[in-house]
């Protein structure tokens, strides 16, 4: 959806001097001794001129700061751009997602500019690559709904990463992955912005079937009735409360000798209401992000694809919208989920972990390596973590894995326990379980439920880990570094550098 805005990339390791462009981006940091340029690439006296005003000019490297100068006569750009990077003192290096955030922060603030050269520091080709994926990160723009563009100022539209690395060997490949990372989170972002009177499970649905166009990926799509006659409870039971039915997503990329297996699940609540347990009124406001798990499988399996890895990825979409109705479940209802075990629903508005449980019964049949699922799943996850750390839990393998990816994609995880009392909350009179349990530490609570649904593999459970991204998904506050407002597309870059790391130590 977001190919559109996709803005050109370049690199080049020519002089700044030489470098046309609208806008000319220098890092500037947090020194011991105050602000200071990175690594200028100015000519020596312009340096020493400005290194002597940042203070002066208000200048203080503070992350997300950004300053905009007249061009210098010695440059080719008609405007200087000062960008904060952060903490620089008692010798602290950039890391990648430093440079990734001040790059994206830049490239954000600067809407309405034609053409920009980022000028910060790049020695290496994963350097260079940070750079450039923070950048097209910060282009990201949604206007779909806008009956004029005039509304909004145009995303940056040429991008150049200024490298001694230019010509290094592993640089296209490093860029092409770059493009291919912000495409599948700029998409994801986009599916999460859509309005659930566009976006909902038929639309949806379609949604992935046009996405997956050109890659070489399979396609498969449970209607209503498929759903009803394979015994999909939990998706028909969040769903039977809506005039606009749901579905389930297969989408599968199997290349020839894969060194993998690896499924993924996704919560697909493209509105939740709460069904009968009706939240309340300012609760519903954000509620078109809860399909956000399911985007970052798709777009995260279409990823892959498009990197040609050689591991088999399938992903499943439980796409629901959970409304209020006559039709709707009830508390106290009886389902009986996919793969026969029975559930008691004391609260509809604990809907995602119903379809997710239809989705991980359905993925477990297929005996993967490592089944991980992706949701929007618990208010409580913000309340543990906050709005910009998710949450990885379940078998230690796959969830110290997962952390470790996220650290090397940039994207912030915090390890949690499943503590094994919690599972006692979640026991029912009259079912197997019931989907509602403690109240502390529900996030975990939920999570226990899951693993209820996770099967085996040669006799073994099959390992398994769940991200709650419930308040990192979607960010209700101003834009930060290359985050905007609204649909972040968070763990799409962790489930890429996930199945990355697999393939590595398989070889």
């Amino acid at each position: 959806m977001s190919k559109a805005n996709e803005p050109v990339l370049s690199v080049t390791a020519k002089d700044v001097r030489r470098v046309p462009a609208q806008a000319l981006v220098v890092g500037v940091g947090k020194a011991a001794g105050g602000p200071a340029l990175i690594d200028s690439p100015l000519p020596p006296k312009a340096s020493a001129a400005l290194s002597g005003s940042l203070a002066l000019l208000g200048v203080t490297g503070a992350v997300d700061q950004v300053h905009r100068l007249p061009g210098l006569p010695e440059i080719d750009a008609e405007m200087l751009v000062l960008v904060g990077v952060g903490d620089v003192s008692n010798g602290v290096q950039l890391s990648p997602e430093a440079l990734r955030r001040a790059a994206g922060s830049a490239v954000r603030q600067l809407a309405g500019t034609g053409s920009v050269a980022l000028a910060l520091p790049a020695g290496t080709v994963a350097d260079a690559a940070a750079i450039a994926e923070g950048a097209l990160f910060g282009a990201y723009s949604y206007t779909e709904h806008r009956s004029s563009s005039a509304a909004s100022a145009a995303p940056v539209r040429d991008i150049t990463v200024i490298t001694p690395a230019a010509d290094e060997r592993g640089l296209p490949e490093a860029l092409d992955r770059a493009r291919i990372l912000a495409r599948a989170v700029n998409s994801t972002r986009t599916l999460v912005n859509q309005p659930p009177s566009h976006l909902y499970p038929e639309t949806f649905a379609a949604a992935a079937r046009e996405a997956a166009r050109g890659l070489p990926v399979k396609v498969t799509v449970w209607d209503e009735k498929k759903l009803e006659r394979e015994g999909f409870g939990g998706i028909l039971g969040v769903g039977k409360g809506s005039s606009r039915p749901p579905r389930l997503v297969k989408v599968e990329y199997a290349p020839a000798k894969a060194k993998a297996k690896l499924a993924l699940v996704g919560k697909g609540i493209t509105f939740d209401s709460g069904g009968l347990s009706l939240k309340p009124a300012a609760g519903m406001q954000t509620m078109k992000c809860d399909m956000a798990g399911a985007a970052v499988v798709l777009n995260a399996v279409l990823a892959v694809a498009a990197l040609g890895l050689p591991v088999k990825v399938t992903s499943w979409l439980c796409l629901a919208e959970n409304m209020p109705s006559g039709t709707a479940q009830r508390p106290s209802d009886v389902l009986t989920m996919y793969g026969g075990k029975t559930v008691e629903v004391l609260n509809t508005d604990a809907e995602g972990r119903l379809v997710m449980a239809d989705g991980l019964v359905a993925a477990s049949q297929e005996e993967p390596d490592a089944l991980i699922d992706v949701a929007t799943l618990t208010g409580a996850q913000m309340i543990a973590l906050g709005n910009r750390v998710s949450a990885v839990m379940g078998d230690e393998g796959v969830r110290d894995a997962v952390k470790a990816a996220a650290d090397r994609a940039g994207e912030l995880f915090w390890t949690m326990p499943i503590p094994e009392e919690l599972r006692a909350s979640l026991d029912s009179q009259v079912a197997d379980i019931s989907n509602h349990g403690e109240r502390f530490g529900g996030m975990m609570t939920a999570a226990s439920f899951l693993r209820e649904f996770v099967g085996e593999s040669g006799g073994s459970p099959i390992p398994w880990a769940h991200l709650d991204i419930a308040g990192p998904a979607f960010n209700e506050g101003a834009p930060y570094g290359y985050t905007p407002k609204e649909g972040t597309g968070v763990a799409v870059r962790t489930l890429v550098a996930y199945a990355e790391d697999v393939v590595a130590r398989s070889e």
